[in-house]
């Protein structure tokens, strides 16, 4: 059987595939391209060019290839431009997932992953959040994530349906090996934006908000190496093939660190100073959200080995100057 991995060709994505061929599966990446990779496909996964809403494409994809699961990353992420353009947020995250979905039930996929976020709960505090917290997103792409996973609730009592969604934190690092990374161009996660920094690439980095209710002012972000997540999906794709139901559970390491803790982490990785700026809060973020992760280590079995904020800029530091590589080699 074969897994179907959209937005595969992307930062988490790409990861993903890696992640299921180190373990033996056949792979079948589709993404548009959109803000992905050709390159950053792993060359043993096969690669269609297009879209998750083409339900033609995508039965397609399914019978030639005997899919069995699909883990579904495509999607819109950043929290500013959904507050801009809310509409196309919802687009693209919840009427091309509810096509997505309504193609795996036609075609009978039994297996479904999805790519939520910890934005659903909008501002949660500094205590780590549960699964039942309440649900109170302060985006339009919390909201357009929340309402995929109400779809896949509803799909999955209608029909056999079975899936994981999995509310991720703040996803940063990259692959240890080497493999992959966060790529795009103008990213906001800010451990990618202090290490561009770092290198050079940006003049400065600036600090939205130092007036939060924590610690030290500025936000506090549960921050998830790239690869514990990865493993992550791939212990919930092997309970949902042994029959398991479906579930919704977080994906963080229970404990956050705040923006300048993060700048401080690249500092000492860099071994030196770069410029940041202190500016206004920045819309739709919350001040602090970390998570309490008790049911995804104990109904996925799963148990992060990367749970360090040195390390997670150390593999995102030496990425980025591999990104640079790249980019020169390409001209």
């Amino acid at each position: 059987m074969t897994v179907l991995v959209t937005g595969g060709a992307g930062y988490i994505g790409s990861h993903m595939v890696w992640e299921l061929l180190d373990v033996g599966e056949s792979v079948v990446v589709l993404d548009r391209l959109s803000t992905g990779f050709e390159w950053a496909v792993a060359p043993e996964a096969k690669l269609v060019v297009g879209d998750v809403a083409d339900k033609e494409l995508v039965a397609s994809i399914i019978r030639d290839n005997k899919v069995d699961a699909i883990i579904h990353f495509a999607g819109s992420i950043v929290v500013p431009e959904s507050v801009a353009d809310p509409l196309a947020y919802y687009e693209n995250n919840t009427s091309k997932t509810r096509t997505l979905i309504e193609t795996a039930v036609r075609e009978g996929v039994p297996h479904f992953i999805f790519s939520s976020t910890a934005a659903v709960y909008g501002g949660a505090g500094l205590e780590p959040v549960r699964e039942d917290a309440r649900l109170a997103p302060e985006s339009p792409y919390g909201l357009s994530k929340l309402m995929s996973e109400w779809m896949l609730r509803d799909a999955a009592l209608a029909h056999p349906l079975r899936y994981t969604a999995l509310r991720y934190f703040n996803v940063a690092g990259a692959d240890p090996r080497g493999r992959t990374g966060q790529s795009t161009p103008g990213a906001t996660h800010l451990i990618k934006v202090a290490c561009e920094t770092a290198l050079g690439k940006r003049p400065f980095m600036q600090v939205f908000g130092t007036d939060y209710p924590t610690p030290d002012g500025t936000c506090m972000r549960d921050y998830i190496h790239v690869s514990d997540l990865a493993a992550a999906h791939r212990l919930a794709l092997q309970r949902l093939r042994a029959g398991g139901g479906s579930l919704v559970a977080n994906c963080g390491y229970s404990h956050g660190y705040s923006v300048l803790e993060v700048i401080d982490s690249v500092r000492r990785a860099f071994g030196r100073d770069f410029e940041v700026k202190m500016g206004d809060r920045r819309p739709g973020d919350a001040a602090a959200v970390v998570a309490n992760s008790d049911l995804a280590r104990a109904e996925l079995g799963w148990t992060p080995q990367r749970d360090d904020l040195d390390q997670i800029v150390t593999d995102a530091l030496a990425w980025e100057r591999i990104l640079t590589a790249k980019n020169s080699a390409r001209g």
